[in-house]
Formats: C-alpha cells, sequence, structure tokens
C-alpha cells in the first residue's frame, strides 16, 4: 500500500479551490517511465489483434486502462474473458486471485498472463488453506462441524474457492454478498464466512438483520481461532481475521469532518470498509455500485467516496460536473494493484508477439474443478 499524508483536497477538475491550490490530487502516481512505452504498447497490442484480449479492474493505473478492451471488478472481468473464447492470450491486469479465476472460467485453449506476478493481495494472502483447514477441524471438535457453510468471497485464492467447493459452500462477490448469505443460511445455522470479516459483518448486520453478538471473528494465529468452543457453538457469523489493507483505512473521524467542510456531501462507501464507517455512510455498494451512483447523480452533486484512489480519480475527471473527495487525508492506492505498470504490461505483450508466454498463471484441475462448483453454486442464485 503506497501512502502520502496529505490534507483532503478535492479530486475533480475545474473547481476554484483546485485553481487556487494549483493541484489535481495529491500523491499522484509518476508518469510512465519512458514515453515511448505508449507506442509500444499499442504497436503490440496491433500485431497481437484479436489473439490478445486485456482486462482492466477498476483500480489499475490510467496507463494501464488506456489499454483495457473491458474494465470491471475481478468477477465481471472473469466472465468477459470467458465470453470471449477466440481470444488466444488474456492479458489481466489485476492481481493474482482475479488471474486464478479467469483461468477456471476460461477454455483450456486460453492462456491468462498477469503482466506482474507479484501483484497479489494481501487480503486474499491472510486465508492459507492450511489455516482454514485446521480451522474446519476446530469447528468440528466444537460439535458444530455439521451446522457450517463455508462462504468465501471472490477475493480469495483458487485454493480456498475449492476447499468451499469441496464442503458444500459457495463463493460471493460484494454485490451479491446478501443473496449468497441468504441462501447459505437457508442450508445451515452457522457460516464461515472468509477471508473479509468486514463484508461479512456488514451484510449479517446490515442487511440479513443479525446482531453484533451473532459475529465471532477467528484469529488464525491464535489457537482455536482465540475463540472458546461456547463461542462458537453460540456464534451464527464466524469470520476470518481478514481484511482489505485499502478500505480498512477509511475512518467515521474524517467522515464527520468532510460533512461539516462540505455542504449536502454523499458519503458512498465499499462494504469492506469498516462497520463504523459503512454505519455512518449514506451510501454502501461494490465499485460497480459506486461508479453507477456518481455517473446518475445531477450536476452539483458531492461525494466523499471510499474505495481505491485510482477508481476516484478516474471518476472526478469523468464528472467535472461534481464535487468527488477522498475519504482519507491518508491518499491510498493498493501497493499491489499498481504493480501492473506500464513497463510489465509492454514487456507481456511484446513476449507474446515474439511467440513467448510469459507468466501465465494455471490452476490445477483438481483445483478448477472444486472451485468451479463453489463458483457455480453462486451463479445459480437468483439475481
Amino acid at each position: 500500500m503506497t501512502t502520502v499524508d496529505l490534507p483532503l483536497l478535492p479530486l475533480g477538475r475545474g473547481t476554484d479551490l483546485d485553481s487556487e491550490r494549483g493541484v489535481e490530487c495529491p500523491g499522484d502516481l509518476p508518469p510512465a517511465s519512458d514515453p515511448e512505452l505508449v507506442a509500444r504498447a499499442r504497436a503490440a497490442k496491433a500485431k497481437l489483434g484479436e489473439r490478445v484480449f486485456v482486462l482492466g479492474h477498476h483500480y489499475q493505473r490510467d496507463e494501464v486502462i488506456e489499454f483495457a478492451d473491458v474494465t470491471g471488478d475481478s468477477f465481471k472481468l472473469a466472465r468477459d474473458a470467458a465470453a470471449r473464447p477466440q481470444a488466444e492470450y488474456i492479458v489481466f491486469c489485476g492481481v493474482h486471485f482475479m488471474a486464478e479465476s479467469a483461468d477456471i472460467l476460461t477454455g483450456d485453449d486460453q492462456q491468462v498472463i498477469l503482466p506482474d506476478l507479484a501483484a497479489g493481495c494481501s487480503m486474499a494472502d491472510m486465508a492459507r488453506l492450511a489455516q482454514v483447514e485446521a480451522c474446519w477441524e476446530a469447528l468440528a471438535e466444537a460439535g458444530i462441524g455439521e451446522d457450517v457453510v463455508p462462504v468465501t468471497y471472490m477475493n480469495s485464492s483458487a485454493d480456498i474457492k475449492a476447499f468451499c467447493g469441496r464442503n458444500g459452500g459457495v463463493v460471493c462477490t460484494s454485490s451479491n454478498a446478501q443473496t449468497v448469505l441468504e441462501w447459505a443460511f437457508e442450508q445451515k445455522q452457522k457460516v464461515l464466512f472468509l477471508p473479509d470479516q468486514h463484508l461479512g459483518r456488514n451484510t449479517a448486520v446490515l442487511k440479513l438483520g443479525l446482531s453484533l453478538k451473532d459475529c465471532v471473528v477467528w484469529n488464525p494465529r491464535l489457537p482455536n481461532g482465540g475463540l472458546r468452543p461456547e463461542q462458537l457453538r453460540e456464534a451464527r457469523m464466524i469470520l476470518w481475521q481478514g481484511h482489505c489493507s485499502v478500505h480498512g483505512r477509511f475512518s467515521p473521524d474524517t467522515i464527520g469532518e468532510l460533512r461539516a467542510e462540505i455542504p449536502d456531501v454523499q458519503v458512498l462507501v465499499h462494504p469492506e470498509c469498516q462497520h463504523e464507517v459503512v454505519l455512518q455512510a449514506d451510501l454502501v455498494g461494490s465499485t460497480e455500485f459506486i461508479i453507477a451512483t456518481v455517473q446518475a447523480a445531477p450536476p452539483g452533486s458531492a461525494f466523499a467516496i471510499g474505495t481505491e484512489l485510482n477508481l476516484v480519480k478516474r471518476l472526478a475527471a469523468a464528472h467535472p460536473d461534481k464535487r468527488i473527495v477522498f475519504l482519507d487525508r491518508t491518499v491510498c492506492y493498493c501497493s499491489t494493484m499498481n504493480r501492473i505498470d506500464l513497463p510489465h504490461f509492454v514487456w507481456a505483450l511484446e513476449s507474446l508477439v515474439d511467440g513467448v508466454v510469459v507468466n501465465r498463471i494455471t490452476v490445477d484441475p483438481e483445483t478448477e474443478h472444486h472451485a468451479t462448483m463453489a463458483l457455480q453454486r453462486m451463479l445459480d442464485l437468483p439475481g
């Protein structure tokens, strides 16, 4: 995570305050390291033609998004790739678990490439398969193993998705978490929610009507998750102690400051934010929801947005008739997303032009089989 401590500044263009301060946004990422890279990227993409399909996650740098054939959240992009069977190469400008999902959903003759293998996800890394299996054994020892459905957020590794598939569980996204949890509670009495505790808690309490007392947090670093057997037996939601390093930064204090500074500001946040932040927000939803909300708002609307800064900046640039500010005094980019920069992207494309496939992401057949089961259960749900 890349951070710079600076005062709150508006991100929209053309405002009086922008002109006075002479800035677009504090903490801007540097320009491409070589001006010729843009031309090289265009040339390589043109040579590859329909053989390559470039996916760009909303949190990517503008210099990479420029070359994306489609943009979206992780699951939308994976499905877009699956709907493009003629593309021999899928270049996924995102992070590792997203490329895994694309490999699971695309054909065997398609190859998924991640331009930088170091582009991971700290949240996904917080739930390791061995840790989850140990938790599952502990739940059985507590006498509740038969009462629990495992649910994993899309932001998880392929082997965690496969674990859920093997054990009657399911995958969810930030958009359909309510529907998935409703299905899970129809199956059994309890849910083990992986790996983001905030999405699980916010959905359970604010959408399903559970109480905070119904939720406990399993800490994989402590014996028995730091929980007594009676706590596990009484809980409805067993939340994994994981979080997004970006969304977890937003605080209720900043919301109060912004409401005092900006009349009629609407606080719009992602459900990966802390529960206290979500409680004070006006609107809560996925990245696609955030984008649609800003697009539909009338001119003159003001938003304080709690999600990754690349997306917030892009929304501000696209809607200069609206005031858009970042919901933090610390400018914070997702450092792993930003590893996919123009030099890595050009290297990946030019390698393909030369007939060399670099950084291919593959999921082994057994893991793919069980992960697909969990994904299919989600896809089979209404809505």
